[in-house]
């Protein structure tokens, strides 16, 4: 830390021990020892730790990270059901989506692949705010709300968050630690030779804690967009081994029409068993998703 100007302040250090119950029970000294020149420390493994707003478990479940964020999310609700009646429509639909939904989208892609039970969790939290917004009472059915709105429903908007981050890293080789995690598949003579495909790393753990990383889980939510999205930018490059990396955009599509394209993707998916919402609800809108 010395070496980098850095200097150890004991009130607002602490470390935490990711793994599983058995893997934890099996560390006999679960504390770590730090000497500096004129003091010694020893932190012991606090559980929860708080780190960028996100509280993390030792088993990343985020069971405490998302009652936290429930609290703070039924709090603005509550409050934009008081003063509802006073708003517009496109006014309680922009207050929604600044204070609550900036709160569930904020490092949302944390919970990919997270286990259902959290998600319903989440998913409870926005269908509440879609009611305070249009006025609909519980015993509605939520879904053709939540399809007026133009709303993703939480599992799409982890899965467009992290498909954001990818075609970012992919197409501007930036940031590094993010590009350096996707492999493109070199091309083949095939249909398909004219899109950017990401090879999936081997697996290395049975264990469903490793499917969770975006190494393995973003190559297959890219791979399975349609060819649209991941065409080149000039016909048929060859991409070899050795230059996994090209040094210009690869991708031929923008970033506006990529991400306009992908929240009408991923709309089409939530809603594609539903009908048409009623008449009495829809409205044009812009929202973001």
């Amino acid at each position: 830390m010395s070496s980098n100007l850095l200097c150890l302040n004991p009130s607002k250090t602490e470390f935490i021990i990711l793994g599983l119950p058995d893997q934890i029970k099996k560390i006999p000294d679960p504390s770590i020892h730090l000497s500096t020149n004129s003091s010694s420390h020893i932190f012991t493994s606090d559980s929860p730790v708080r780190n960028l707003g996100i509280t993390f478990d030792p088993h990343l479940s985020f069971s405490n990270h998302i009652s936290n964020l429930s609290r703070s999310c039924f709090m603005h609700i509550r409050d934009l059901r008081r003063i509802r009646p006073m708003l517009d429509f496109k006014t309680a639909s922009t207050i929604a989506t600044s204070i609550v939904h900036s709160k569930l989208d904020y490092c949302n892609s944390l919970f990919l692949n997270l286990e259902s039970t959290q998600i319903k969790r989440l998913q409870l939290i926005q269908n509440s705010l879609a009611r305070a917004v249009t006025r609909t009472p519980k015993h509605h059915h939520i879904t053709p709300i939540l399809k007026s709105l133009h709303w993703l429903k939480i599992p799409e908007r982890i899965h467009f968050k992290v498909l954001s981050l990818t075609y970012n890293s992919l197409q501007c080789s930036q940031p590094k630690y993010l590009r350096d995690l996707f492999t493109i598949q070199p091309t083949r003579s095939t249909r398909s030779s004219s899109c950017l495909t990401l090879s999936r790393p081997p697996v290395t753990s049975h264990l469903k804690f490793s499917n969770r990383a975006i190494s393995h889980a973003a190559p297959r939510l890219w791979n399975d967009l349609p060819l649209e999205f991941r065409q080149f930018s000039v016909p048929a490059p060859s991409f070899t081994i050795t230059h996994l990396h090209p040094p210009q955009a690869p991708l031929s599509i923008t970033p506006r029409v990529f991400h306009s394209k992908l929240k009408s993707h991923l709309f089409r998916l939530s809603y594609s068993d539903t009908l048409d919402p009623p008449s009495s609800n829809s409205r044009p809108k812009r929202n973001p998703p």
